[in-house]
């Protein structure tokens, strides 16, 4: 008698999820990903690669798989407000990994050790002026010449570094750590002009033989507000009152400052001032703590400080040195309203830390440079603007205004440009699927809490520019190191190795990770659910080559 074959069904075995039985439906492969960190890091570092070396105590192989993506470890370690910790797997189980706290001892050891770059590119031939010195211009100008490109950066003024050494104070960043990683920079043939300011473009790069510019100006403009005065007393800008501050010609604010803004700025102004000799100072902001644009960890150093914040308040007149202010209210919204009450606060000084703009009057002349309504450069996806081999980034296009992002678009142009010179478009490499936390198996739940970093007690720190925060010891570096997961990547715990009921999986020796017999895989799954960090996936029979 024969069979009629579409009668017959598969056998309930040939359906369960696993694929196990007579014929496998499935099989595991081994597949990296993108573990979140490295996904959040504006500026690119494959922060997970390098935290494994730290781990190793690998330190100086760890410092260069670092600064392959950025050339400011010790300051980044310093100043980044780390959205890749915010991202890491981790905060679901404890704490996050302090990647900058690991990433700054990196740095710190390798400004120690002396550790010197390498550039294994052959010289290009290629000449490329950067116009700015700060996170920007100067990882742009690391990143050509790794690239093989002789690169200049002409600074305007008389030290390198733009708003790290203007608007961030030594407190935070101490002005050591921020030169040696200059000289770093230099180190590999970078050349910084200093006091050299640019004022014709087109002119600059015709007199030096450039073949490419990158702008890179940062942000020294102060936004201005009108507030009705009848006789103020002083009245200055943040910006420019840091900057004084750092050249060692302070101004004399009085007894009692006042700050008007809520962002960092205007926490590093009056921390400053409080430094400085003020008995009093205080920030008005408008808006309450939950929306303030300033970190809140910046806040609570400010408050230990002394600082006293005025929540919910904004002034409408100035009467010597009296401040009437309107007390506000957050809508639903969380934009700040009138209330119709009034308060009167005093002060002998007001520094305004309401936001700052780029001078980009330097670009206005350049046929084809379109300028956007809110004073930013227009560029296109390669960065560069509408005259041909200009290029731009940092504060002088439209994105958050942060040292990371800046680094960040310092790489991304240096990319674009080397592809320009060479005749090409630079394509990025298309990312591997990010990993999140409900994909990892972790069958290890064990507590180990984030190492802290310890700070100098408030009532010593108000009177001297000394670092607040301290680094961590090797010790503690290595601990914070072993707490990161892997995530989306094999570190061979041989979690698959051990579960394998049918001894496919073949260990190839220390870095080089395993193979899978698929002649002896039934494709059960117990690897797959044995990864820790889901550096597996189960993929259909014979999908994979």
């Amino acid at each position: 008698m024969q069979n009629n074959r579409s009668d017959i069904t598969s056998p309930p075995d040939l359906k369960q999820k696993s694929g196990t039985g007579p014929i496998r439906l499935r099989q595991p492969v081994y597949r990296d990903t993108i573990p979140p960190c490295n996904h959040a890091c504006p500026a690119g570092e494959n922060i997970q690669a390098w935290l494994a070396l730290a781990q190793e105590q690998r330190f100086e192989e760890a410092w260069r798989a670092l600064v392959r993506d950025n050339p400011l470890p010790a300051v980044h370690g310093r100043v980044c407000y780390h959205p890749c910790e915010s991202s890491c797997n981790r905060v679901h189980v404890d704490d996050a990994v302090s990647i900058h706290a690991v990433e700054r001892f990196l740095g710190d050891m390798a400004v120690e050790k002396g550790w010197q770059p390498r550039v294994e590119a052959n010289p290009s031939g290629k000449r490329v002026l950067v116009v700015g010195s700060g996170p920007s211009g100067l990882s742009a100008a690391w990143h050509l010449a790794l690239l093989g490109h002789e690169v200049e950066i002409f600074e305007a003024g008389p030290m390198a570094g733009g708003m790290m050494r203007l608007g961030i104070p030594a407190y935070r960043l101490p002005r050591a750590v921020l030169d040696a990683e200059i000289r770093t920079i230099e180190a590999i043939g970078v050349t910084i002009r200093l006091d050299h300011k640019v004022e014709n473009v087109p002119a600059a790069k015709a007199s030096g033989n450039f073949d490419a510019v990158f702008m890179a100006i940062g942000a020294h403009l102060a936004k201005k507000i009108d507030i009705p005065a009848r006789d103020a007393g002083k009245i200055l800008d943040a910006v420019s009152y840091l900057a004084s501050v750092e050249a060692g010609d302070t101004p004399r604010l009085g007894r009692r400052v006042a700050i008007y803004g809520g962002g960092n700025t205007a926490m590093d102004a009056a921390r400053t001032a409080k430094r400085m000799g003020a008995e009093e100072a205080m920030i008005i902001y408008r808006r309450d703590r939950e929306h303030m644009p300033a970190h809140d960890f910046e806040a609570l150093e400010a408050e230990e400080e002394g600082i006293k914040i005025n929540w919910l308040r904004t002034i409408r007149q100035i009467d010597s040195t009296e401040f009437q202010v309107e007390v506000m209210a957050v809508d639903e919204d969380g934009r700040p309203q009138p209330t119709g009450e009034f308060e009167t606060l005093e002060a002998d000084s007001l520094v305004l830390a309401l936001g700052q703009n780029v001078d980009v009057s330097i670009l206005e002349s350049i046929p084809g440079v379109k300028l956007g309504w809110d004073g930013v450069v227009e560029v296109g996806a390669n960065m560069m603007t509408g005259a041909t081999g200009i290029f731009a980034g940092g504060d002088m296009v439209p994105s958050e205004r942060t040292v990371t992002i800046a680094t960040g678009h310092g790489k991304k142009a240096a990319r674009h440009i080397d592809a320009w010179l060479q005749g090409k478009e630079y394509t990025r490499q298309s990312q591997h699927p990010r990993v999140d936390f409900a994909a990892l198996h972790l069958w290890y739940h064990a507590a180990a809490q984030q190492q802290q970093q310890s700070e100098l007690p408030a009532a010593q720190r108000g009177t001297d520019f000394r670092e607040v925060t301290a680094g961590l010891s090797e010790e503690e570096a290595i601990f914070e190191s072993s707490r990161c997961y892997s995530c989306g990547n094999c570190f061979e715990c041989d979690g698959c190795y051990g579960a394998c009921p049918e001894s496919a999986i073949i260990k190839l020796g220390k870095g080089l990770r395993y193979r899978i017999d698929y002649a002896r895989c039934t494709g059960c799954e117990a690897c797959f659910l044995q990864c820790p960090s889901h550096a597996m996936e189960m993929v259909d029979v014979g999908s994979v080559a």
